[in-house]
């Protein structure tokens, strides 16, 4: 009955009489065969339709040798999924601090995991405010056994990720919803020089804690918070460059007011400048 093998017999409707095959067959087929011409017809008509825009867009890939704009965070994550899809050596990331969400978290073990199976070796900056955070610490924890090192810098800019020396990422808005492509060697020439000189500088994620108090009493976050006071930021700008709250930024601030008999805000900025701890930090 499913195959319309068999139908009722119109003098007896209790009796059901066998069709041939060939003619059960054939009305089966007729109405796929339909659909398939019909959508045969629309798949040249959409080609038609897009063939002027191709040619315009091949044009533009040879012209800008590829650079991407992103828009949405599913096609950013597609694109970085085809991206480390296609991996085969190192990916380089550098991932300012921020709140991890349980979405975001899977979403990254997700694309790291492969990678690591496959021997990709993986090198990620993160800031020091990631060695208090729990959860980055647990998906540093799920990803150790496999070709990945961490390390932490007291300030980083923005995200970046590169795959192979082919590919980089860069977002271009803060809400992270546009992000750009680049496959233009010079760009991730330059880029991939970017993370290696900030890599060179920041300390492996297993050494000691960068907060500890130095000879002069003041602590490696409170040098990078001074050399930024003096450079005229605000307390809400030195916060969001390195990686923390800024109840926790004003905290510091006042220690280091403490640690050099500081007063008043203008004081601070005198003192900083005439007790040489930036020239310190330099050496």
């Amino acid at each position: 009955m499913e195959f319309a093998l068999l139908h009722p017999d119109p003098d007896d409707p209790d009796w059901l009489r066998p069709v041939p095959a060939s003619v059960a067959l054939a009305q089966r087929l007729t109405p796929l065969e339909r659909e398939i011409a019909e959508r045969r017809r629309l798949s040249i008509q959409l080609a038609d339709a897009f063939e002027p825009f191709m040619t315009l867009s091949a044009h533009m890939t040879a012209g800008t040798d590829s650079l991407t704009v992103l828009e949405g965070g599913d096609r950013i994550n597609a694109a970085l999924n085809l991206a480390t899809s296609q991996c085969q050596a190192e990916v380089l990331t550098i991932q300012p601090s921020d709140r991890y969400t349980e979405r975001s978290l899977l979403r990254g073990l997700e694309r790291d995991r492969p990678l690591i199976e496959r021997g990709v070796r993986i090198r990620t900056l993160y800031q020091h405010t990631a060695r208090y955070n729990p959860e980055k610490l647990a998906y540093v924890a799920q990803l150790a056994d496999g070709k990945v090192e961490y390390r932490t810098i007291d300030e980083l800019v923005e995200r970046l990720i590169i795959c192979d020396e082919t590919v980089a990422f860069i977002p271009t808005r803060d809400d992270q919803q546009v992000a750009l492509e680049l496959r233009h060697p010079g760009l991730v020439r330059y880029l991939i020089k970017v993370f290696e000189f900030m890599w060179d500088r920041a300390v492996p994620l297993t050494a000691g804690a960068p907060y500890e108090t130095a000879a002069d009493g003041i602590t490696s976050i409170q040098h990078s918070i001074a050399k930024l006071l003096v450079e005229g930021h605000v307390d809400e700008a030195i916060a969001r460059r390195l990686g923390m709250n800024v109840r926790t930024c004003r905290a510091h601030i006042a220690k280091l007011a403490g640690a050099l008999g500081s007063g008043s805000r203008a004081q601070l900025g005198y003192l900083i400048a005439q007790s040489g701890i930036l020239k310190q930090e330099e050496h």
